[in-house]
């Protein structure tokens, strides 16, 4: 497939200059500051295919971020279709409240048999954000409901991100996103990060995860009786620069929380179905955690939709009669909504029948291999990769790793690089990375790398 731009007759022209008025006049974006599209232009996409978007002027672009990490199986999916377009004809929502339907019931079947051993119930919200909500809340309960009322403290990681709405704003970590409203948010309990960036050189990821654990061991052994939960984002930090880490953390985290009788939540929203490598990050340290909140790829970024899984132990504890007043009643108007779960079957399937796992290692293995050559950047201090996900980490001295100051926007000039050269690269400051759909081809990727090379040697000059 050509990576030219295919220009369209004048008049389609005037399309995309008409949208993007109508857009600034009308809409407030998320995540960004308006002004700076006095500028930048926004982009309509006037349709997608597989991992290309394309505008109203026929410029396309390679989804190198699969539209905010949501996008495994490719735009307008036909199999996805097929599924919706079913579903449409057969039932579009129904309260999950006293009642319930084939396709819920279907898809938390599924979801029990695919995720680790041992999360057996699924409770459904809307997104990334109010499944961190629930997970927190249930806990929190949990813990009343079986009479420990002590408990009432959260742990998170430094560095992590975890959603915008409240509860789970408090427990992120990243300074950008949370500085502002802290004064409506609850006081967390940090631990520092095993983000192997930061390790000494010569150090291994695991000996440095497994150095980086003693803080977080040291804060449950002498807090842990105040403690409802660890929260993490296994392997991953997304929101906070790519940074990753080994899963021995992980393994160590699950045996101090069961020790010293505190819950794990595994935030797998951005890095489960696949993105790490193996289908829940979780799998890859061997545990299974207290409640696992999915979302992004469950529905392959067709429409929202989250789950938290639990164990029938945490269940046990609100089963009770009404009078105790043990119930979670917690609820959202678009909980289990058929159409959601009917895309998230498909999803499902297609992980079923097209074997993604293991075809995705030829995938991971070319983006390894197509931006090797960045390793001895003068100004790239790190290349680092977990299965699907590529970081690529810009700075101003390599020795030191001294930061480029984050108001210089780096990061943006790659950005910009990208969208005259088809590709819709979005770094996180100055962080470049990819995270593709899992349909891209060798060559997509080689084309990705190139014009990520160039974008980069542009930011640093």
């Amino acid at each position: 497939m050509s990576h030219q731009n295919r220009n369209k007759p004048t008049h389609a022209h005037t399309i995309n200059q008409d949208l993007m008025a109508r857009d600034l006049n009308a809409l407030w974006h998320p995540c960004t500051q308006m002004k700076d599209h006095e500028r930048l232009p926004i982009i309509p996409i006037k349709k997608g295919d597989g991992v290309w978007l394309e505008d109203f002027e026929g410029n396309r672009y390679i989804d190198a971020i699969s539209s905010w990490w949501v996008n495994i199986f490719g735009h307008c999916n036909p199999r996805i279709n097929d599924a919706i377009k079913e579903q449409l004809d057969t039932l579009e929502h129904v309260i999950l409240a006293g009642f319930t339907h084939e396709t819920v019931i279907e898809l938390s079947e599924r979801l029990v048999q695919v995720t680790p051993r041992g999360l057996d119930k699924c409770f459904y919200a809307d997104n990334g954000s109010s499944a961190i909500e629930v997970a927190l809340k249930m806990s929190f309960h949990y813990w009343r409901n079986s009479g420990n009322t002590r408990k009432t403290k959260f742990v998170n990681l430094a560095n992590s991100y975890h959603g915008e709405t409240l509860g789970a704003l408090s427990v992120g970590d990243v300074s950008l996103y949370k500085d502002t409203y802290e004064p409506l948010l609850l006081e967390i309990l940090t631990a520092p990060s095993p983000d192997c960036y930061n390790r000494d050189p010569g150090e291994s990821w695991e000996d440095y995860s497994l150095r980086q654990f003693a803080h977080m061991e040291k804060l449950l052994a002498e807090q842990g009786d105040e403690i409802c939960a660890v929260i993490v984002e296994p392997l991953i930090q997304c929101a906070g620069h790519m940074r990753m880490y080994h899963p021995i953390y992980l393994t160590r985290l699950k045996a101090a929380c069961e020790k010293y009788n505190v819950h794990l939540i595994a935030d797998e929203i951005a890095v489960g179905f696949g993105r790490t490598g193996t289908m829940f990050a979780c799998e890859q340290a061997g545990i299974t955690p207290d409640f696992m909140c999915l979302s992004k790829g469950l529905t392959a970024g067709y429409l929202p939709l989250s789950v938290v899984l639990t164990t029938n132990h945490v269940y046990d504890a609100f089963y009770d009669e009404y009078e105790t007043l043990k119930a979670f009643l917690h609820s959202h108007s678009y909980t289990g909504n058929p159409i959601g779960c009917r895309t998230a079957l498909a999803t499902l399937d297609i992980f079923a029948q097209d074997n993604v796992i293991e075809a995705n290692k030829a995938l991971s293995k070319c983006m390894w291999d197509s931006t090797q050559h960045l390793i001895d950047h003068p100004h790239v201090a790190d290349v680092r990769q977990h299965g699907m996900v590529l970081a690529i980490e810009m700075v101003q001295n390599k020795s030191s790793k001294t930061p480029y100051p984050w108001q210089e926007r780096r990061g943006l000039r790659v950005f910009e690089h990208g969208l005259k050269n088809n590709c819709l690269l979005r770094p996180l400051g100055n962080v470049v990375y990819m995270m593709p759909p899992y349909i891209i081809t060798e060559s997509e990727i080689q084309h990705l790398a190139k014009i990520a090379t160039e974008g980069i040697d542009i930011a640093t000059r």
